[in-house]
């Protein structure tokens, strides 16, 4: 496996593990490990199911609309917690 296609992997790793946080800061409770570790587990598919479409996708094409989609999505879900992390801070003051 090429280190590009695992760095990618951990990115998408990462971008889960973020936005889990994010809902964590946004939601007001106190931490979950369980509802934290559920969150953790699916962005580890998510990043291995990115490595593995970059190691063996083949043609760009395909990729590249799965990469399209897949960022829509996270943009959206993460840009939600983050609006919902700041109006909860500024809601607290």
């Amino acid at each position: 496996m090429d280190l590009f296609v695992l760095e990618i992997g951990v990115a998408a790793f990462l971008g889960g593990v973020v936005t889990a946080l994010l809902g964590w800061t946004e939601s007001n409770l106190p931490f979950n490990i369980k509802k934290f570790m559920s969150s953790v587990i699916r962005a580890l598919i998510a990043g291995v199911g990115i490595a593995v479409v970059f190691e063996y996708g083949g043609s760009i094409g395909p990729l590249s609309y799965l990469i399209a989609f897949l960022a829509g999505a996270g943009v959206d879900v993460g840009g939600n917690r983050v609006a919902g992390a700041i109006t909860a801070k500024l809601g607290k003051k």
